[in-house]
């Protein structure tokens, strides 16, 4: 371990040194982030997985960075050209573009007008000029400089091109420019001639003629005229102040206004800037603000994934899987109580076919012959007309609908693991089955998708992808280790997601669970699968066996603390058999944590960990969330007034608002200006996805089928 990074990072995270050092050796030894955060918080002091992960990235990126400062003053050295002055500065850089700037001026270049002047002996031409004397005009100096080129024209051009160079390679006048970018510069777009009517539903109608100072360009206009400029539709561009630059430039570059080669070098100033710095700063500053604007939209689209991985799912409900369609009719599948299928079928309730009695007796048949609780319909195409014909048909049952998200729904239904699953079945009726079992229990389901393709973010496919692939691997395996797995019923989608466990081991786990029938104890799943002691240690904690042998082995607690959970039911006089009581609730509220905590010989955080464990040893952090809202008959955009106050499912949160299901054909959107009578920085700190909200209608617009909501009270 780096001590100086180490104590850089104390200061950039608000961290104290050894829990920085805790976690880098904890993750050397191989142990997983979902394994430290849950079970060596002792170690850390109770970092979570996104502060473990912060202190990774961030140490690898200075060792990184490090390592390049290493390289490029070995480089310059080999040059000969190394001083402590430039070596003191290579190592007090404290981003990567600060380190290349410096290295710039010794970097082997290609061929390039300067480089091909200096092959033809003008570099002495070039700093004599740079000398500023008093009394020679630049032809006079190039007339009595000897070397292989005879024209002084020609000579002066040279020379000219030479200092034309120097001021771009100069890292001091290259990170004003660029801050001067930052600060001063107003980014513009504009429509490209002739191409209006390739931007058919005017996704781009606001950037047609738009400008906006770049500090305060929001990260989602950068990536939306990012995507116009690559489809050829926009032509976007960085302005500012060219004179204010060379004015900074002639300041710092010109020696002497006295000098007779002021005016030539003032030439070369502006050479230098339209030909070499300028386009060179702008694609920087454009790719910072592409890289910033990246991170903002991976961390929403994390966040909302989260949100959506972590909605309640409905127990102990059976489900009509209802997938919309026209022509080819809208698949049905039933449900039992765990997500086995009980039966397929197809109805067609719209045109063409338009064979709604028909269809309306095959629903009401299912109904009764299934006792049906709740029919889930995707939000696909027909998605409303079918939540019309359903709401008519469901009158005077006991049944309620809802709509449920089916993004991603027809990717896992093409896919390898969908065949494999229901392999007699075709692409839509396993699209009804997985929309039905989002209901039931969508993390199980989600899972089994690609987390780009669930699509709760925007311009995901705009954002670096190898970093938003990450951020959701991430986002998932938190999600699925703070849940826990049924091992007895787990899919080895949401096992890949298990902290610990690797596809061969994955493969072992079930083929064995198939031989046996069921795991009874979490001992049985590492002497029978073959676990290795390392992956036993880091999995077997997220691992649930709800009817095992062993009452522990339904909790959190790690079989490592067995020992202690046993000798603390023992002091307070309980046993395994009354957990989840308020017998034992009782008897825990008597513990003196500081006390018991010596007793056992553990510290405070696994000794509260093993408490709360037996106190809800199924405690689901989703069961503490607000169920989905079921519903009974519709909304029509005609039903609404301003003010009037609905109830709705937000769907997804972007940058600008956030998007709200209020069982319209498109969901309302509340803009984040109307979140809150107070300044709200980003609409995640508000809303989140999944979340059940009531808002105010705010404006209608019927003719393009709009809502405007609000949450301010004062409307």
């Amino acid at each position: 371990m780096n001590e100086n990074i180490i104590k850089d990072m104390t200061i950039k995270l608000g961290v104290r040194d050894n829990q920085v050092k805790n976690t880098l050796k904890l993750l050397e030894e191989g142990n997983t982030i979902p394994f430290i955060a849950r079970y060596r918080k002792e170690a850390t002091s109770g970092l979570d997985e996104v502060q473990i992960k912060e202190i990774s990235d961030v140490y690898n990126y200075e060792v990184n960075l490090l390592k390049r400062k290493e390289d490029v003053i070995r480089l310059i050295d080999e040059k000969g050209l190394m001083t402590e002055e430039l070596k003191l500065k290579i190592l007090s850089c404290q981003k990567l573009v600060e380190v290349e700037d410096l290295y710039r001026p010794y970097k082997e270049k290609k061929k390039t007008k300067a480089t091909e002047a200096i092959a033809n002996g003008l570099e002495p031409l070039a700093k004599i000029i740079l000398s500023f004397p008093l009394n020679k005009t630049p032809f006079e100096i190039a007339s009595s400089f000897k070397c292989k080129i005879e024209d002084n024209d020609k000579k002066l051009e040279g020379a000219g091109y030479i200092i034309a160079e120097y001021i771009s390679d100069n890292a001091y006048y290259r990170k004003y420019i660029r801050s001067f970018f930052f600060k001063n510069g107003i980014i513009t777009s504009k429509l490209k001639k002739g191409k209006e009517i390739e931007d058919l539903n005017k996704v781009y109608e606001m950037y047609y003629v738009f400008e906006e100072p770049v500090k305060y360009l929001k990260p989602h206009r950068t990536l939306a005229m990012n995507r116009g400029e690559k489809e050829g539709i926009l032509s976007v561009s960085i302005n500012v102040n060219n004179e204010e630059i060379e004015e900074f430039l002639y300041k710092k570059v010109i020696k002497n206004n006295s000098s007779l080669v002021c005016d030539f070098v003032k030439d070369a100033i502006k050479d230098s800037l339209k030909r070499l710095i300028l386009p060179s700063v702008e694609r920087e500053v454009r790719s910072e603000l592409t890289d910033r604007a990246s991170e903002v939209s991976i961390e929403n689209f994390s966040e909302n994934l989260k949100n959506l991985l972590l909605t309640p799912p409905m127990k102990e409900i059976t489900v009509l899987g209802f997938d919309p369609a026209f022509r080819t009719g809208c698949k049905l599948a039933v449900l039992d109580k765990t997500g086995k299928v009980l039966d397929i079928s197809v109805i067609y309730p719209h045109e063409p076919q338009k064979e709604v009695e028909k269809s309306r007796k095959h629903i009401l048949d299912l109904i009764n012959k299934y006792n049906i609780d709740v029919i889930a319909i995707g939000n696909g195409t027909a998605s409303r007309e079918s939540e019309a014909f359903v709401a008519e048909t469901i009158k005077g049952t006991n049944v309620k609908y809802i709509i449920v998200n089916e993004a991603g729904a027809s990717v896992y239904s093409a896919s390898n693991l969908a065949i494999k699953e229901f392999p007699s079945l075709n692409v839509s009726e396993r699209s009804a089955i997985s929309i039905g079992r989002r209901l039931q229990d969508p993390l199980s389901e989600l899972v089994k998708i690609d987390p780009k393709s669930i699509g709760v973010g925007l311009y995901q496919h705009d954002v670096k992808q190898k970093e938003l692939t990450e951020a959701l691997d991430f986002v998932v395996s938190n999600v699925v280790n703070s849940v826990g797995v049924n091992i007895n019923t787990a899919s080895k989608s949401i096992l890949s997601y298990l902290s610990g466990l690797t596809s061969k081991t994955i493969d072992k786990i079930i083929s064995t669970r198939e031989k046996l029938g069921r795991y009874k104890n979490r001992i049985e799943i590492k002497k029978e699968a073959k676990l290795s002691d390392k992956v036993y240690e880091q999995a077997i904690g997220f691992i649930r066996i709800n009817d095992g042998d062993n009452p522990l082995d339904k909790t959190s607690i790690h079989p490592e603390s067995y020992d202690k959970t046993y000798k603390l039911l023992e002091i307070i006089g309980s046993n395994d058999k009354e957990l989840g009581t308020d017998v034992l609730k009782e008897k825990l509220k008597s513990i003196n944590k500081e006390t018991m905590k010596e007793e056992l010989n553990t510290d405070i955080y696994t000794l509260e960990d093993i408490i709360k464990s037996l106190e809800q040893p199924l405690l689901d952090p989703r069961d503490e969330l607000v169920k989905p809202i079921l519903k009974s008959d519709i909304l029509t955009i005609d039903n609404l007034k301003p003010g009037m106050v609905l109830e709705g499912t937000v769907r997804n949160v972007v940058d600008f608002g956030a998007f709200v299901d209020i069982g319209l054909k498109n969901d309302g959107l509340i803009h984040i200006s109307n979140m809150s009578n107070s300044y709200v920085k980003h609409p995640n700190d508000i809303l989140a996805t999944g979340d059940i909200i009531k808002c105010k209608v705010l404006e209608i617009n019927k003719e393009k089928n709009k809502v405007a909501l609000t949450l301010k009270d004062n409307i």
